[in-house]
């Protein structure tokens, strides 16, 4: 499994990638995890890093022009581990796994399976690393068509519409790309006692709570949510935010500057085995996520600690909470503070999605049942 990512970072494309190794192994397949030096090492899985680099230190996800020569010191190691690993098939994310990969596969003669997590240019885009309509803009798209095209036998994405739209803007053929959804252990993550943990965590057991989790930056809507909450306080709501998750300084910072610091709770970066007992604390959960290229996982872990959630109205949001979500309107600061303020004086229905969006987890989103879908996917990769 190759992983061109700071890999164990705390944050859902991570998460991803762990809980598939996870979820193979109980399968019974052998998984080995190749990434880059920074991260950690989480249980279960067996993880190979290339060399430290020194001057690379950088964490978090995200473009970066270390990757190039990063990618193929992965390329390298993948190569020496895979002459006595002697693996049956590549399973790479990103799309500079899937470009690893393919030099891989011409050495080894093994199928590759492409695991899709966005589009690489929307992804850059969208992080401000380049300009649409650039000459680096459009460098990217070609490459970007060339991987897509490339040596790869199969694609899986993390949710639907993207496997539309390999299919419609890059042309990808239909029998060659399917969604696997990103999933949850619902064993780890389940709904503790509310006052238990507030004690516990040390927190007012009367404050009506919202709680946050994953990465912060402008990507994750995070200056949205800090827009949010100046409306909410301009109208007086007593309304307080769990926002866990890093870098935080900056926004901590930005909180202050906009007189909001005193309605929200930074914790920084939470270990991942933990974050359901602080996600318990919370009344309900909030996603300003508005990436149309992008999954968003934590809605998962909020659902399977029976979270009723207020999201803005995307595909992927659709697809995950289906009937059981509370939708603003798309990127409307406002709309998302009026729907929190409603959810959050309605108990009642609360407490209707909570029991609905736990349900949902178990019978549809647990890492097991993906693990499954991912088992017959490689099998069926490897009869041909």
């Amino acid at each position: 499994m190759l992983a061109p990512t700071p890999y164990f970072t705390d944050c859902g494309c991570h998460v991803r990638i762990y809980e598939e190794a996870r979820a193979l192994i109980r399968c019974g397949h052998n998984v080995r995890i190749v990434t880059y030096h920074p991260g950690r090492d989480m249980p279960g899985v067996s993880t190979w890093r290339i060399p430290n680099i020194p001057w690379n230190k950088k964490q978090s996800i995200g473009p970066s022009w270390h990757k190039p020569y990063l990618d193929i010191l992965m390329y390298n190691r993948a190569l020496e581990l895979a002459r006595t690993f002697r693996p049956h098939l590549i399973h790479a994310h990103l799309h500079e796994g899937a470009w690893i990969g393919g030099r891989l596969k011409k050495r080894l003669g093994i199928p590759l399976i492409f695991d899709y997590h966005s589009s690489m240019t929307g992804e850059m885009t969208e992080y401000g690393f380049i300009r649409e309509g650039s000459l680096l803009h459009r460098f990217f798209l070609r490459l970007e068509r060339l991987i897509n095209h490339g040596s790869v036998d199969f694609i899986i994405t993390s949710f639907a519409p993207v496997a539309h739209d390999l299919m419609d803007r890059w042309g990808v053929a239909e029998n060659r790309v399917e969604p696997l959804l990103d999933g949850v252990d619902t064993a780890l993550f389940r709904p503790r006692l509310r006052n238990e943990v507030r004690t516990k965590l040390r927190l007012s057991l009367d404050i009506p709570l919202v709680v946050y989790l994953g990465m912060l930056n402008r990507t994750q809507g995070i200056d949205t949510l800090l827009s949010t909450i100046v409306q909410l306080k301009s109208k007086g709501s007593p309304i307080r935010f769990l926002i866990m998750g890093f870098p935080e300084d900056e926004y901590r910072n930005k909180a202050i500057d906009l007189g909001i610091d005193r309605m929200i709770i930074f914790t920084g970066k939470i270990d991942y085995t933990k974050t359901p007992i602080y996600l318990s604390a919370g009344d309900l959960a909030v996603s300003p996520k508005c990436s149309l290229t992008e999954s968003n996982s934590k809605l998962l872990n909020y659902m399977a600690c029976g979270l009723s959630t207020v999201v803005f109205d995307t595909p992927v949001n659709r697809e995950l909470l289906g009937d059981a979500g509370v939708y603003a309107s798309y990127d409307d600061s406002g709309d998302l503070a009026t729907k929190l303020a409603w959810l959050m004086e309605n108990k009642d229905e609360r407490d209707r999605l909570s029991r609905l969006v736990r349900e949902r987890s178990e019978l549809q989103h647990s890492w097991d049942i993906r693990g499954k879908a991912l088992d017959e996917i490689y099998r069926s990769k490897l009869r041909r």
